[in-house]
Order: C-alpha cells, then sequence, then structure tokens
C-alpha cells in the first residue's frame, strides 16, 4: 500500500507540472479574435516547423481573452494594449511579472456599404458618428446616402468598440444606435446587406490582398478614407489603411499589437512568443499588410518627372 501511494503522489506530480519546453508540448493561448487570420498563419507554422508542439489558440473579444489569462486559463494572450492598473495588481499579488511583447501596429478600419457614396470622412465626422451628433447620413456630408446610421461592431466586448470609446469618444458611451453581431464575418455580412450601415472591423481582416477571405470581404463592402484635416481640399487629404500609411503614421486609427505572457519559466508560451516576434513570424506579419514591430516596411515614393 505504501508503495502504491509514493507511486501515485509521483505520477500526480508528473502530470501537474509542465513538461513543455520552447518547441515541445501543448498549451492554451488567448487571442484576440479581431487578429485570427494573421495568428492561424502563426500558430500553422510553428507547428509546421516543430512537430512536437501543440499550440491550442482560443480566439475571443479581446476583455474575454485577458480575463482568462489573469484566471491563468491561458499561457499567454495576443491583445491590442498592454496590461491595466488592475490587471498588474492582479499578477503582482501572483508575484507573477508578465512579459509584454510588441508585435505589431495594426489599424481600424471603417466599412460600408457599396451603394453608399459617402466614402470618405473627417475624423469630426467619424467622431459626430460615434456619439450619436450624427444620426442620419445627410448629417454627415450635407449630400449623399440619406437615411439613419447603423453603427455595428462584430462585439460589444471587442477590442475596436474598446478602441472607439476610449480614442475616438473619449469614454462618452456610444449612441443607441449601436449595434453588434457575433463575428467579423457576420459583419461584413450585416454592412453588404444594409446601405445605411457603418462597420468598425480590424484592418487584418481586409489587409492581406492574396487572401480569399479578405478579397472576399473586399468585394463586398467599401473602406472608409479619412483625414485629420478640418476641411480637405482634395482626395489625396483621405488615408486608407494601407499599411504604408500605417507605418508612417498617417493613417490617424492605428493601435498597438501585443503579446502578454505570464509564463514564469522557458516553456512552449516562451518559444512562441519569439517565433511570432523574430525574423519568420515578423516577416508573417509583413505579408498580411500589418507593420511589423521588428522590421522595417519598404516605403517606394513615385514622383512625376518633366518631360
Amino acid at each position: 500500500m505504501l508503495a502504491c501511494s509514493v507511486l501515485f503522489f509521483s505520477c500526480h506530480q508528473n502530470s501537474s507540472s509542465p513538461t513543455d519546453t520552447p518547441t515541445t508540448g501543448e498549451i492554451k493561448i488567448g487571442v484576440d479574435e479581431s487578429f485570427a487570420p494573421i495568428l492561424e498563419s502563426h500558430v500553422d507554422t510553428f507547428m509546421g516547423l516543430y512537430k512536437y508542439a501543440k499550440i491550442n489558440a482560443q480566439y475571443a473579444p479581446e476583455g474575454q481573452v485577458m480575463q482568462a489569462l489573469l484566471q491563468d486559463s491561458i499561457r499567454l494572450a495576443v491583445a491590442t494594449r498592454p496590461l491595466n492598473k488592475e490587471e498588474k495588481a492582479a499578477f503582482e499579488r501572483e508575484k507573477i511579472t508578465p512579459t509584454v511583447i510588441k508585435i505589431a501596429i495594426d489599424g481600424i478600419a471603417l466599412i460600408i456599404n457599396k451603394t453608399n457614396t459617402d466614402t470618405t470622412l473627417t475624423m469630426q465626422q467619424v467622431r459626430d458618428i460615434f456619439t450619436g451628433k450624427a444620426t442620419n447620413w445627410n448629417q454627415v456630408t450635407g449630400a449623399g446616402t440619406n437615411g439613419p446610421i447603423t453603427i455595428v461592431f462584430d462585439n460589444s466586448n471587442s477590442s475596436t468598440a474598446r478602441y472607439i470609446l476610449d480614442s475616438i469618444n473619449f469614454k462618452q458611451p456610444l449612441p443607441g444606435n449601436t449595434y453588434a453581431t457575433k463575428s467579423n464575418r457576420n459583419l461584413v455580412d450585416y454592412i453588404a446587406q444594409n446601405k445605411n450601415a457603418i462597420g468598425v472591423i480590424g484592418v487584418n481582416w481586409i489587409s492581406d490582398r492574396d487572401d480569399s477571405t479578405t478579397t472576399n470581404f473586399l468585394d463586398k463592402v467599401n473602406v472608409v478614407g479619412i483625414s485629420t484635416k478640418t476641411n480637405p481640399t482634395s482626395v489625396e487629404d483621405y488615408i486608407q489603411p494601407y499599411q504604408a500609411y500605417l507605418a508612417q503614421g498617417t493613417y490617424p486609427l492605428r493601435r498597438e499589437v501585443f503579446i502578454i505572457s505570464r509564463e514564469a519559466r522557458t516553456g512552449l508560451g516562451t518559444g512562441f512568443a519569439s517565433f511570432v516576434s523574430g525574423d519568420k513570424g515578423q516577416r508573417i506579419i509583413l505579408k498580411s499588410g500589418l507593420v511589423p514591430a521588428s522590421m522595417p516596411v519598404r516605403i517606394v515614393g513615385f514622383s512625376e518627372e518633366e518631360e
């Protein structure tokens, strides 16, 4: 009986002790669902390189991902913000020092129905829409589409909704004409079917022109160009969320992307984070149309020469 007890205790310890290494084992990670296309590529490539590694990625709204990280349900999180004051305090109480790594620069894109002619907006007009000051399209530009504006997010707890509340509304609540769908795909479909709707989506979903999902989305909706000028004088004053403009900082709705790891040892989470922030992982981000954090983006300029 004593021998059996010792054997059971030993087995119990081994089953609960982490056995993963930077390139082997199995872990769970959480990913803000607005980055699903890019992180799916990272996970697939990483597991293709290291056949004894298994990354179980859970894609969810950013709020749920951060909560899972605090509850130790996942080893690391991919989010559009670093830890806030309360989250830092929670980790301090557990005597854990999380690792925070910036991996990319992303953006927020505004999308509208193909029949909507108001494809350019100033930042002031954007604020008027999201604070409820403008509730009809004819209040935005005085021309073009006429009809009640419907604001649509992928999820009420998503990082895109938080971005609008923090950076556009400055903590003012969203108006009553705001709705949420269940996913980014549902969001695009809703915009494609409703001429007065305006949607908020991560640039990640529309930036990779080689991806069939991206091209399918762009066939259904128009992407809004945004100007920071109060009185734009030409089309060139309106900026689209292209990679070069994200890199230059001229597109106004930009945000950063981070990996936050609670791993206290050099395990599979550390290995995956190093991969994403390393050369191969940053190249995946570059190809996707976002701006990698540690790799320069080549910007080619064209100028007209007089003959």
